[in-house]
């Protein structure tokens, strides 16, 4: 089964293919560019390197969220039409338990965050077993000093992975690292493994998927501090 996978949850816009859990090619960039000027092209490329047709695609694997509101949008909108035009499946992957399929090692907690603003993080925490991926904790948003101490409550070693610079500004406590830089950030071919266990969608069911966003938009937060009638009713 060839999926393609895509991830623009963050700054990172990574894209890849993997044919029944061999990864065949994987592109990513992370140098300013919006997802929506350079997704299509990172997938033009990708295609045009491997020689495989696009209409070979079985189906697309999304990361859906939590995550950067407008990169969420760019990837699924992408993905469904994708899957759409070319009749393939299409699945939604937490964006945070894909980041746990680059780490693929017992006896470590990984804890992948990404940057929620105004001084939070989305978080999840997760294990290996027996080449099972584990959730110790699912994803939930939490103030920086309410992460470190859960950090320091598993009683195993902690990796931190994703979107944690503002983390590594502080001082972490014993047993805390910091994944290594090409192990850190999303992978689209982590994208495609974790969605191996996820039911693809087809037809029109393509287009049901909802980006996961866990909080509202600034936008939706000024609405309903400008309209508190309509949000009671």
């Amino acid at each position: 089964m060839l999926t393609l996978a895509l991830d623009t949850a963050t700054g990172v816009c990574t894209v890849g293919l993997v044919r029944d859990g061999q990864i065949l090619a994987e592109y990513s960039v992370s140098n300013g560019l919006t997802h929506s000027e350079g997704l299509m092209p990172q997938l033009d490329q990708m295609f045009a390197r491997t020689g495989i047709k696009k209409e070979g695609t079985d189906r697309i694997a999304v990361s859906i969220g939590p995550g950067s509101f407008t990169g969420l949008r760019i990837g699924l909108a992408a993905a469904e039409a994708m899957a759409y035009a070319w009749h393939c499946g299409i699945c939604g992957v937490n964006t945070l338990e894909a980041m746990a399929y680059n780490i693929p090692v017992e006896g470590v907690t990984l804890a992948p965050v990404l940057d929620a603003q105004k001084g939070n993080f989305y978080t999840a925490f997760y294990a290996w077993k027996g080449g099972e991926l584990q959730t110790l904790q699912p994803v939930e948003m939490v103030d920086a000093d309410a992460l470190l101490q859960q950090l320091q409550s598993f009683g195993t070693p902690v990796m931190l992975m994703g979107e944690c610079h503002k983390l590594k500004q502080r001082v972490l406590p014993a047993g805390i690292s910091v994944a290594p830089d090409p192990l850190r950030l999303p992978k689209a071919s982590s994208v495609a493994l974790a969605a191996e266990k996820i039911d693809a969608l087809e037809g029109e069911g393509v287009f049901s998927l909802r980006p996961y966003y866990i909080r509202k938009s600034e936008a939706e937060e000024l609405w309903d501090k400008r309209h508190p009638e309509e949000k009671k009713g």
